[in-house]
């Protein structure tokens, strides 16, 4: 009995050295790709160029040259373990070598990472030329440091996660412990469910149900705002669900000039009282005052969390167009990816998301300014935005600046043709600081809601998770990741304007982005000490000023009355490409008192855009179009470029007769870029002229400007046996009419707009010989 206890002792000791060597062996096995343990470092080379993650969170990980070093002391052990030398050498002259950098190296890695994480061929060839290192050696270093700090990220949040779902179940035990044990008010001890009124339980029951709702936004206030449940105040004692947004610790200053939405005059931005109002809206137009605003938290919040993803993202979810005209929505990775927070697309919608970033001459805090008041907003945007308004001001923000803004709102989307109906939108716009030098804006529309609560459907667009994050640059600049995401009715569009929509070029996110940074040049082309390449003017820096917000005024004047925005408008005649509108000018800002016709239409010429902006900027070929150069050539006597690009200026031109002899001056506005050209033009009295360009307040010069809008066409133009890149022009004419009441207007005023109309596409076909 002894011999064989001992044999089962040494068999069982036997067994369990055997199992042992095989998990040794097993754990110094080489690592293969086959391996589940290799899903553990996902090759992620996609993460976005957004910077967000690791400033935004503070996130702190060990660099990958670790990671190589330990590498190499688990391969030396491997060599090691082995029984067969032969399979041991075989192995070793099969291993890959790793690299282990020198600290320099890595100090430069880790610097140029922070500026550029995604370097492409040449930048990565020029840095290991500078480092003595290869490119796929830094290519690969560069791969792996964005997967670290993507699993350190991934990490953390759910550590995050995993706490907050702790509380919430130790929460929910202690809410359904204590409505099993109910306690009477009166005399503190338990209460008899029968002896409570049936109204009394309605309370309590609809109490935790409110309780269970504040939880939630907790939660979302502590994710987005970094706020917890017992930092904000006065919650549980209130009626309603109320967010009071203190005061942080953020300081600084910024330039409230170009913050004014390049408004050049002097206004300063007002201070706003802080916190975020309680109770229902009151003050919308056909809106349900009853709606709690609570709920309209909850979907900024929810926006910004898809922007903020959206814009890290790359593919599947991005297609980068093959133009270099930013990348494209993929809306099937959309799907699968997001929740739609505002319900399922109408089925007689399309879809529209574009995404672009680009470097722009403005701090990230100034255009949050610009973005959450809607005055300044249009003035930056006048080709993008009609009429727009603020319905409600649900949170000021916190500490004076826009951190935490919330507010209703609602827009006319426009595309400079008569062919395209301007978008109407209401929606939510919610701005956020996400670290010091980083912020986020976004729109979300609300039309779904309030349609649902008035049963109707009064919107021929939706606006999903839309907006922009910009991230502040060392050298005054700053870095905005624009997203364009919109739902429409297709249907209303011509087609001859489809395809632009669909390719993003008419209102796009790149569009959006390349308007914007002509803005900010113009400004800087005006305010600067310096004049810009190509100024030949003498004029004081307060002339250049007025001269360009009468520009502005113009500008916005002409884009309004091509999209019928802004005014009230009333038909005349509408064909396929012809619209012919009237109002009444009441003198407001200079605007001249009497009934204004506006007359615009829309053609397609055989021609690039770029050579038919050079005939309709050509004083010489003037003659053909303009009935104002009948008289004689057309001469340059003022030239402000806006930007390094000479065509987008701002000039002044006269007939070419004596000096004294001409009362009128034109005034005209150039705006150019990838996607298309804007001119306008308008007379101006010589007096008015002259007391403009002294620094005189220009608001009540009357303007009606004329001008013409030139885009790229996307289709093969009909009746052509091969593909013509042409152009669609589009033709906008604002005339005073000599009747001083709109009844009193006949056909005549209307055969002679139409002719005026003819005659002017007639002229611009005779002088590109067009036929």
């Amino acid at each position: 009995m002894a011999a064989n206890g001992l044999r089962s002792s040494n068999n069982t000791t036997g067994s369990i050295s055997s199992s042992v060597q095989m998990v040794n062996s097993a754990f110094s096995q080489p690592m293969t790709s086959s391996s589940p343990n290799s899903l553990a470092r996902p090759k992620m080379e996609n993460l976005g160029d957004m910077s967000l993650t690791r400033q935004s969170y503070g996130v702190a990980g060990s660099t990958r040259d670790d990671e190589l070093e330990n590498r190499s002391e688990n391969d030396n052990l491997e060599a090691a373990s082995g029984d067969d030398p032969n399979t041991s050498e075989n192995r070793s002259s099969k291993r890959k070598k790793y690299h282990k950098h020198s600290a320099i190296q890595i100090h430069e890695l880790e610097t140029y990472f922070k500026e550029n994480p995604h370097p492409n061929e040449n930048q990565r060839s020029e840095l290991g030329e500078r480092l003595g290192l290869e490119i796929r050696q830094i290519k690969f270093w560069f791969q792996n440091r964005r997967t670290q700090m993507k699993t350190q990220l991934e990490r953390h949040e759910n550590l995050v996660l995993k706490e907050e779902n702790d509380k919430l179940r130790v929460e929910n035990v202690s809410v359904k412990e204590a409505m099993k044990s109910p306690v009477c008010n009166n005399c503190g001890g338990p209460a008899i469910l029968g002896e409570v009124p049936i109204e009394q339980h309605h309370l309590l029951i609809e109490n935790a149900r409110l309780k269970d709702e504040l939880n939630r936004l907790g939660l979302l206030a502590k994710k987005f705002m970094g706020k917890t449940i017992n930092s904000i105040p006065s919650i549980v004692g209130n009626s309603c669900l109320d967010l009071v947004v203190e005061r942080n610790d953020f300081s600084g200053s910024f330039d409230h000039a170009l913050s004014s939405g390049l408004d050049f005059g002097n206004r300063v931005s007002n201070g706003f009282p802080v916190g975020l109002s309680s109770g229902p809206i009151t003050s919308l137009t056909n809106v349900d005052a009853s709606y709690d605003k609570s709920l309209l938290l909850e979907l900024a919040l929810a926006a910004m969390d898809e922007l903020i993803k959206l814009a890290q993202l790359d593919s599947p979810l991005w297609f980068r167009n093959l133009d270099g005209s930013g990348e494209s929505l993929n809306f099937e990775e959309y799907t699968k990816t997001f929740s739609l927070c505002i319900g399922l697309k109408p089925c007689h919608f399309v879809s529209d998301g574009t995404r672009y970033t680009g470097v722009v001459m403005l701090k990230s805090v100034m255009l949050m300014e610009t973005m959450m008041k809607v005055d300044r907003w249009t003035k930056i945007f006048p080709w993008n935005i009609g009429k727009a308004s603020t319905l409600n001001v649900i949170s000021n923000g916190m500490g004076g600046i826009k951190n935490g803004a919330l507010q209703l709102m609602q827009a006319e989307f426009q595309v400079l043709s008569p062919m395209v109906p301007v978008r109407q939108a209401k929606f939510i716009r919610f701005c956020k600081q996400h670290a010091e030098d980083t912020w986020a804006v976004v729109d979300v529309s609300v039309d779904t809601i309030f349609d649902g609560l008035r049963g109707t459907t009064s919107t021929n667009c939706r606006r999903l998770p839309s907006g922009c994050i910009v991230q502040d640059m060392s050298n005054g600049y700053s870095k905005v990741t624009w997203i364009e995401h919109m739902e429409y009715d297709e249907n209303v569009v011509h087609q001859i304007y489809r395809p632009l929509l669909r390719s993003g070029m008419a209102s796009g996110a790149k569009k959006w982005v390349a308007n914007l940074q002509k803005q900010c040049e113009l400004y800087y082309a005006i305010v600067s000490s310096i004049p810009p390449v190509g100024d030949n003017s003498e004029i004081p820096p307060s002339g250049k000023k007025s001269l360009a917000k009468l520009a502005q005024q113009m500008t916005r004047s002409f884009s309004t009355g091509v999209c019928a925005t802004l005014h009230k408008w009333e038909v005349l005649q509408i064909t396929d490409d012809t619209r012919i509108l009237m109002r009444k000018g009441n003198g407001s800002f200079g605007e001249p008192i009497g009934v204004i016709l506006n007359a615009t239409t829309t053609v397609w010429m055989p021609i690039s855009p770029h050579r038919l902006l050079a005939f309709l900027q050509n004083e010489k070929a003037r003659s053909y179009w303009d009935v104002l150069s009948q008289d004689g050539p057309m001469k340059q006597i003022l030239h402000i470029p806006k930007s390094h690009d000479l065509d987008n200026s701002i000039s002044l031109l006269c007939a070419n007769v004596p000096i004294g002899h001409s009362n009128m001056l034109i005034l005209q506005d150039t705006y150019t870029d990838a996607f298309g050209s804007v001119i306008i033009h308008a007379a101006i009295a010589t007096g008015k002229m002259n007391e403009v360009l002294n620094g005189e307040d220009s608001t009540n010069v009357g303007v009606l400007p004329s001008g013409f809008v030139i885009m790229p066409d996307c289709f093969p133009h009909p009746g052509t046996e091969s593909r013509v890149h042409g152009s669609l022009l589009t033709i906008g004419f604002q005339i005073l009419a000599n009747s001083q009441t709109i009844a009193m207007l006949g056909t005549e005023s209307v055969d002679t707009v139409r002719s005026l109309i003819t005659r002017t596409v007639r002229g611009i076909k005779s002088g590109l010989l067009l036929g």
